[in-house]
């Protein structure tokens, strides 16, 4: 019998189902002088068909020595043990004579030895430096399906088992798992062995276990008899005070949104160097530092949001993903954009103030539209042969239009026939997996609507429409067909009809009753009124209107909600791109707006005025100096207004706004600004820490970095290298690939390589080269010198070859880069990049011709504006 069937019914390529997980009992050491750990598994299986083989997930795993014990109490050894290295697995081949029989309860042990390796995935190691000596603590990252690094398993999320899980090791440090610990013995004068609890059932990527030095900080807010900790490297602990005590409130208020309790003894955040992101490990969740640690008058306002947003999203994974799970990898959202929404939601629930859902309109919506404009795109819930194709799929897809789709669904439904439907799934597939089909249905149960016939259009196709809007005579047309931001749509392109949620807008009421589902519809209203279609922006499409229209609605901002206003800028901005409007339509919108309150509509217009600028960065130079004395010109005004004296007393919205028009105005030249940035910054590196207000710091290391040479780098890589505060380093080191020297740039490019900056931050300065033509030129340059490199130390279940790829190459904007690009993978295998790549060569092409159709449309625009003589 084949070990692996090439497909089951669904065509996934999986193990063999002759066999089902009970429970893993595992005791594993780590040893942090040879990079190994010694493993001792007993894995109980159910055989459900006759078989002589047990299957199992296993990669970079020593094994040593197998025994089966039937059901009778016998042991056998296996006949032979087969690995497959490139599928991954190991098969136990068994005698006919001890064949494993229909219905019995067997045992299978396994010692082995695994690679504590150094690629944040399975069971890894972290590198830190304390008191001038380099350390190590052991951690895990399992999802997608790196389980398999840590023990031999059905590493498959509808597998699920309990986990027995025992540590052995150095007496003198911290032990953690899932569970709380059972109990905790000496094994002699320096090593002990801790016992847990046994997990409920649950799938292998959220198995996790951490031993290193740690301290912890427990809440003070009591939810309910559950210590909630967040554990860091000895003296990191207080950082952690905000996180803990924002982790309590938000158990108790995910309680209250699900009507489930919470059912683990425990809750454990730790905070981890080399970690991506956060994963949400039940009981035992994992951050990167800079997702996790906060100083009060010393982090950003940026940082206490993401660490909400972070610490929120994990938390609802607890519910919505380990509680119940995703069956199979291509119901990736249910886990990751359920969880995304939910972690806004819960952000506004206790900071009002931040004003939350206006900027998912500005941020996380925008980013799923810019993404999923592109041919290179992808359905939100995409089919998955292979478990090894998701790491590419955790994207702004998932991320973002998910969500987009749950809040324009929530909205539909409305919030508390939201919410109660989700309960309803939760508690219908306890302790178990589902499918979309299953929350559609429950969905459906609690509201009486049709959810599944509306929103499966929207989960199972690829992209979104442009809604094209015409006036006459009390009337309005609608007609819908798929946005490209390229522009040129095919007929193969436009053929799913999306059920569209009109959200018209007639003065000051919405009508949120209307889904127009075929192609083109007409609605009748009282002629002369005021109308926007897609009000509030809840609906995830754009929207093209007339001239006089576009006209209308520029004019009369101050009729429109905070998230109108943010979609007509963002809709103008993407309709120039694609060819649908000129360019000049688009800065003459915004032109007219210089006195604009919103910071989240500042931001938007700030954004798509960056895209034309870097569009254009190939260009005459005299060209970008006019375009960036036309960002100066419209912020000026208001720039001036608010001022750039920062204070605590400010509110948040008040912070945002000030922040990002300095930033506005640094980025445009502005020579008082530049001048007094420079100043600033030699006080700071001089020794007066107080010199830079947190939310600029960032913006005023990108400005020295932009006009500075040999000594603001070193400045810079001293930041960096010498900060203990996470956030202030990431700053550093993305500011560092603003410099315009060659140079220093491969300055900066060199330590990515040489160990001084973790895997995790390698995108970061490349990013900031990205923006600018010597960087995306130096970028891509470095990238293809050390190719092999790259493949080799970049982990796939991050997707981090992916993003680099994709960094390296999206800045470009002329068709013969485009030719360089393609022409240097042409040959290669691109499996664990080609959507990266794709999207990269994509927006190089739609650049080029951007910049080609509108070249003298803008140029004549800014004549016309008097930037350019």
């Amino acid at each position: 019998m084949s070990a692996i069937k090439k497909t089951d019914d669904s065509g996934r390529q999986v193990l063999p189902k002759n066999v089902k997980p009970i429970e893993y009992t595992l005791k594993l050491e780590p040893n942090f002088e040879t990079f190994k750990f010694d493993g001792d598994e007993l894995l109980e299986l159910e055989v459900v068909e006759d078989s002589d083989f047990i299957s199992l997930n296993t990669l970079e795993i020593d094994i040593k020595e197998t025994i089966l014990l039937t059901a009778s109490g016998k042991e056998i050894k296996p006949e032979s043990v087969k690995e497959d290295k490139e599928e991954q697995y190991t098969t136990f081949k068994f005698s006919l004579a001890s064949s494993l029989k229909k219905g019995d309860h067997v045992k299978l042990s396994i010692k082995f030895v695994g690679e504590l390796n150094d690629k944040m995935a399975g069971f890894y190691r972290s590198t830190y430096e304390e008191d001038g000596k380099t350390k190590y603590l052991a951690t895990t990252q399992m999802q997608p399906i790196d389980c398999r690094r840590a023990f031999p398993c059905i590493d498959e999320p509808n597998q699920k088992a309990r986990f027995s899980v025992t540590l052995v090791g150095d007496k003198t440090l911290t032990y953690l798992s899932n569970m709380d610990i059972k109990e905790e013995h000496f094994i002699d004068d320096t090593k002990k062995e801790v016992v847990f609890n046994t997990t409920p059932k649950m799938s292998t990527y959220l198995v996790a276990f951490i031993v290193g030095d740690l301290r912890s900080v427990e809440s003070k807010y009591k939810f309910r008899d559950v210590p909630v900790k967040v554990y860091t490297t000895p003296g990191q602990e207080i950082k952690g005070r905000y996180a803990v005590e924002l982790a309590a409130h938000a158990l108790e208020y995910y309680e209250r949104c699900f009507d489930i309790k919470y059912p683990l003894p425990k809750m454990d955040m730790v905070g981890i160097y080399d970690c991506y992101g956060g994963m949400e490990n039940w009981g035992l969740i994992t951050f990167d530092m800079i997702d996790l640690l906060y100083e009060k008058g010393k982090s950003t306002i940026d940082v206490e949001f993401r660490i909400a947003e972070t610490v929120n999203h994990e938390l609802a994974h607890q519910w919505f993903g380990n509680y119940c799970t995703l069956d199979f990898w291509d119901s990736l959202w249910l886990n990751e954009s359920f969880a995304t929404y939910m972690s806004w939601k819960c952000c506004d629930h206790f900071h009002p103030e931040w004003r939350i859902w206006e900027k998912f309109v500005g941020k996380s919506l925008q980013g799923a539209l810019r993404m999923d404009s592109l041919r290179s795109s992808h359905p939100i819930e995409i089919k998955i042969k292979r478990a090894d194709e998701v790491s590419q799929i955790f994207d702004s897809i998932c991320y973002q239009k998910g969500p987009a789709v749950l809040r324009m669904l929530a909205d539909w439904l409305g919030d508390a026939n939201f919410i109660k439907g989700v309960s309803l799934y939760l508690k219908k597939h306890a302790w178990s997996n589902a499918k979309t089909s299953a929350l559609w249905n429950a969905l459906s149960q609690v509201s009486g609507k049709d959810v599944e016939s509306i929103m499966k259009i929207w989960t199972e196709c690829v992209g979104y429409p442009l809604v094209t809007v015409k006036e006459e005579d009390g009337n309005i047309s609608i007609e819908q067909h798929r946005f490209i931001r390229a522009g040129d749509v095919r007929s193969e392109d436009d053929k799913a009809l999306f059920p569209i949620f009109i959200g018209l807008r007639i003065e000051n009421s919405i009508d949120n009753s209307i889904i127009v589902k075929s192609r083109s519809s007409k609605l009748s209203v009282k002629t002369g009124s005021f109308l926007k279609i897609n009000g509030n922006t809840n609906g995830v499409y754009r929207v093209n209107y007339e001239p006089q229209r576009w006209e209308k609605l520029g004019c009369s901002a101050s009729k429109l909600s905070v998230e109108d206003r943010i979609g007509l800028v963002a809709d103008s901005g993407a309709l120039s791109i694609s060819g649908y409007i000129k360019t000049s339509t688009f800065l003459t919108l915004i032109s007219d707006w210089k006195l604009e309150s919103s910071y989240i509509v500042w931001d938007t217009m700030l954004s798509e005025l960056a895209a034309v600028s870097n569009a254009w960065k190939f260009e005459d130079r005299k060209v970008i100096n006019a375009l960036n004395a036309a960002t100066l010109s419209l912020v000026s005004e208001k720039f001036h207004t608010v001022g750039w004296k920062f204070s605590r007393d400010d509110s948040y919205l008040e912070l945002k706004l000030k922040s990002l028009l300095f930033d506005a105005a640094t980025s445009s030249e502005d020579e008082v600004i530049i001048s007094a940035s420079n100043k600033i910054f030699a006080d700071y590196v001089a020794g007066d820490k107080n010199a830079i207000y947190p939310d600029v710091k960032s913006t005023i290391f990108r400005c020295v970095a932009s006009h500075g040479g040999e000594e603001e780098f070193n400045q810079l890589l001293a930041i960096y290298k010498n900060s203990r505060s996470p956030d202030e380093r990431s700053m550093a080191l993305k500011s560092m690939g603003a410099f315009h020297d060659p140079n220093i740039l491969e300055n900066v490019l060199s330590l990515l390589l040489n160990g001084t900056v973790r895997i995790q931050d390698i995108p970061l300065p490349l990013s900031a080269m990205s923006r600018s033509k010597v960087g995306t030129e130096v970028a891509f340059k470095w990238m293809t010198r050390n190719w092999k490199t790259l493949r080799t130390i970049l982990p796939s279940g991050f997707s981090m070859l992916n993003s680099v790829v994709n960094i390296c190459t999206r800045g470009f904007g002329k068709m013969e880069q485009y030719r360089m690009v393609k022409n240097f993978f042409d040959g290669k295998n691109t499996m664990e990049y080609n959507r990266g790549l794709a999207q990269a060569l994509e927006s190089i092409k739609t650049n080029a011709a951007w910049v080609k159709r509108d070249s003298n449309d803008v140029r004549a625009w800014l004549i016309e504006n008097k930037f350019l003589c």
